[in-house]
């Protein structure tokens, strides 16, 4: 018998931060190093430690060392004499700016370039996010959650980045920010703005940072941001497949950050039409084991050192967006020339600032700490300041995913709330397919696709104060004449895990956490009944399914428990149905009779519905006495 159902308002806890930047592990006795050559320079930093996979190599800024090459500069820099300087040899001081950018001072857009063909065929999971054929590792959906979920779940790992700023009011050298800085905010509602698979070719054995640096600029004109104010707070991670080497990592490092005007590039500067545009080097570093990170905090822990290096470049480039022009080591210290993650890197966990797992609203990653000037410290957790020590929260409900027909206009309300009063919110978005845009001031967006294809939308809402909320979503232009269907994932939120019902419409109570019945996977769930008591509840979601699409199909898992012990009556239902044109079609019915002790896939055809928008509703029903549960997760509606 299952636990009668109590519904109440679910609030995900986000646990702490984690650690991954430059400055740790203890080494054994230190090497004696002779004079060593004079130091690489770029935009006046300079690493001075010979071990560094950065010396001599000044473009691979924020660069992780791997954890046997960390050991040899951390050799290297015991046996060094320490300057007397006032500010402490870890304080990061600020470097004026390039092109008038320090940090990144707005909401962040990561764009993730899976870079060559050898990722192999292309899929999407029931989370919306795109796999691959030739990722073993399954890195690629968990880099796709981590970016959607910074800024969730109450989670304060990235909160270290807000006492970095930027702009006029900063001067060149200062280890603090004045009040009137341009802060940079907290990353509310997650900061994936895209994902891009450039399956044109295959991607270079080797790749060089010059050839690395233009498929970033590739990027940029593939999702839009064809302008400089479009890449001012934009970052484009490109990804190496598997068994390749870019910039020769392995054995050397795990990843770096950079952006495409730096001339110390391995093949020179990168020519961008498009502004500054901010990159890093992401490896498949799982290749390279335990040197980079694999089963650092966890066991096994294959992805640990993958997410931990996706953090660490991304806390470096929201901090030193075009290097070194932002917030670096100039102490002359071993730390020289190294970045507020640098400074923390691979300290073990357990230990003060270590490494550790970070549980955000789409779930838990290992992450690093970043060096905090305000707290002399490595941060793995750290309070809101700066531009975002208003507490103010904006949530911009997500519409779902969106079909249309090419040269057809369209149009698409976003709305948005508030937590502060009288405040007036600014729209933008990214990723809208070609012909669309957005009424800054209202949220409408309207206009006339005049391309087909698949877009990665991001709808931002910003208030007066820098506070700001984002949703994410896929829109997909097809044909007119039937054509141009392509196979994805249509429902929003399909997991619930966003712990609130939008897009669907739910009944009070049903997008649950609670203990009392078990989510298939992650925490949330869509509980309906369960009170013993006459009792209906709904949960419904409105998609289009394309018209050049050929099949369409609605799965979902779902558990029956109940306290019924009848073998032939269906006193307690759920009713699965299909209204398209006014009228409601019923899919599927289940009952009490239906119990079972787990999850069961559930798969509904819904090609009927091709070129058309339905409403997929759940309802459950129970008579006066005796609970029956109807627990939903993991839904899908794919079309190909």
């Amino acid at each position: 018998m299952g636990t009668p159902h109590t519904p109440r308002r679910a609030v995900l806890t986000g646990l702490l931060g984690v650690a991954l930047a430059a400055a740790a592990l203890t080494a054994t006795a230190p090497q004696a190093v002779a004079a060593a050559p004079a130091p690489s320079s770029a935009h006046g930093s300079s690493v001075a430690n010979p071990y560094s996979p950065a010396y001599q190599h000044a473009y691979r800024h924020g660069v992780v060392p791997t954890l046997q090459q960390n050991s040899k500069m951390k050799s290297w820099a015991a046996n060094q004499v320490t300057p007397n300087v006032a500010t402490g040899p870890e304080t990061l001081s600020y470097g004026g700016g390039i092109d008038g950018i320090g940090v990144e001072d707005g909401h962040s857009k990561v764009y993730l370039v899976f870079y060559g063909n050898q990722w192999g065929t292309q899929s999407t999971n029931s989370s919306g996010d795109a796999t691959f054929s030739g990722d073993a590792k399954g890195a690629a959906p968990v880099a796709q959650e981590m970016f959607k979920g910074i800024g969730t779940g109450n989670e304060l790992w990235s909160a270290d980045l807000t006492q970095w700023c930027d702009g006029p009011n900063v001067s060149v050298g200062a280890t603090s920010c004045p009040s009137n800085a341009s802060f940079v905010p907290y990353q509310t509602g997650g900061v994936l703005a895209g994902v891009w698979y450039d399956n044109a070719g295959a991607s270079p054995s080797a790749a060089s940072g010059h050839q690395l640096g233009v498929e970033a600029v590739n990027a940029a004109a593939h999702f839009g941001n064809t302008t400089a104010a479009a890449n001012r707070n934009a970052y484009y991670v490109i990804l190496s497949p598997h068994g390749t080497n870019p910039d020769s990592y392995q054995g050397q490092y795990c990843a770096w950050h950079d952006y495409n005007g730096d001339s110390t590039l391995t093949g020179g500067a990168v020519t961008s039409n498009y502004g500054d545009i901010a990159f890093s080097n992401q490896p498949y570093n799982m290749d390279s084991g335990a040197g980079c990170g694999v089963g650092f905090i966890n066991s096994p822990g294959t992805l640990d050192g993958w997410t931990m290096t996706l953090g660490h470049e991304w806390h470096e480039m929201m901090s030193d967006q075009n290097p070194a022009g932002g917030w670096t080591n100039n102490t002359g210290s071993s730390y020289n020339g190294q970045e507020n993650s640098d400074e923390c890197a691979w300290l073990n966990p357990g230990t003060a600032g270590g490494a550790a797992n970070v549980t955000m609203g789409t779930g838990t990653f290992a992450e690093q700490a970043s060096w905090s000037n305000d707290t002399n410290a490595c941060a793995i957790s750290h309070p809101i300041v700066g531009g975002g020590s208003t507490g103010n929260t904006v949530t911009v409900t997500n519409p779902g995913s969106q079909s249309s027909t090419v040269n057809t206009a369209v149009s698409l309300q976003i709305h948005a709330t508030d937590s502060g009063s009288g405040q007036t919110l600014t729209y933008s978005a990214s990723g809208l397919p070609a012909g669309l845009s957005i009424n800054s001031s209202t949220g409408l967006i309207s206009g006339t696709p005049t391309a087909t294809g698949t877009s990665s939308v991001t709808v931002t809402a910003k208030d007066g104060t820098n506070a700001s909320g984002s949703a994410s979503f896929s829109w997909t232009v097809s044909t007119a004449g039937g054509g141009g269907c392509t196979a994805s994932q249509l429902l929003g939120n399909p997991g619930f895990e966003t712990g609130s019902a939008s897009p669907w419409t739910a009944s009070s109570g049903v997008v649950d956490n609670s203990s009392g019945e078990a989510a298939h996977s992650g925490s949330w769930k869509a509980w309906l009944n369960g009170y013993g008591t006459t009792h209906t509840d709904t949960l419904s979601q409105s998609v289009t399914i394309p018209a050049g699409c050929t099949s369409a199909t609605l799965t979902y898992y779902l558990h029956i428990d109940t306290a019924e012990t009848t073998t032939t009556t269906a006193y307690d239902t759920l009713k699965v149905t299909g209204t398209s044109g006014g009228t409601a079609t019923t899919l599927a019915t289940y009952s009490n009779l239906n119990k079972a002790t787990g999850y069961t896939l559930r798969t509904v055809n819904l090609s009927s519905y091709v070129g058309k928008t339905v409403t997929l509703t759940f309802t459950g029903t129970e008579d006066s006495s005796l609970q029956t549960s109807f627990v939903i997760d993991d839904t899908a509606v794919n079309v190909s």
